[in-house]
């Protein structure tokens, strides 16, 4: 069974997330520079099955885009061009970076470990990709 990718795409960094192949459990993979995206997802769709691509929609709380979604927005336009054949669902982001936060506080991470951004949109794009599953099995 193909996996299902999960893309937290930032202006500077971007978290990546896949699930296992029999699409039960999110895990993170990695965090790259932004502007590397695109050469990383062609390497990672040569070797692995992806069947779906969740990139996150930030949105501010009465629903309407946040700032950064017209830069995602043209990641997505950039993303469907390369990979025209590739099934791509946007899913809401919010409070994905604070829930990433309060779960690295919760496994015991130090304060430095905390601080660690790239970490953050790394479990954000975890946490995105279990959301997902999560719906996707009720």
């Amino acid at each position: 069974m193909p996996r299902i990718l999960s893309i937290d795409y930032g202006q500077k960094r971007t978290g990546i997330a896949v699930t296992d192949e029999m699409q039960i459990i999110a895990s993170g993979l990695t965090t790259i520079p932004s502007a590397t995206a695109i050469d990383f997802l062609k390497d990672y769709f040569s070797k692995e099955k992806v069947e779906l691509v969740l990139i996150g929609e930030p949105k501010q709380m009465n629903g309407q885009p946040s700032e950064s979604a017209s830069i995602i927005k043209g990641f997505v336009t950039h993303f469907t061009n390369h990979f025209p054949d590739m099934k791509v669902l946007r899913v809401d982001e919010r409070f994905t970076s604070k829930m990433a936060f309060q779960t690295m506080i919760d496994s015991g991470l130090k304060k430095k470990q905390r601080q660690n951004k790239a970490l953050i949109d790394e479990i954000s794009a975890t946490i995105m990709l279990q959301d997902y599953l999560s719906r996707k099995m009720f």
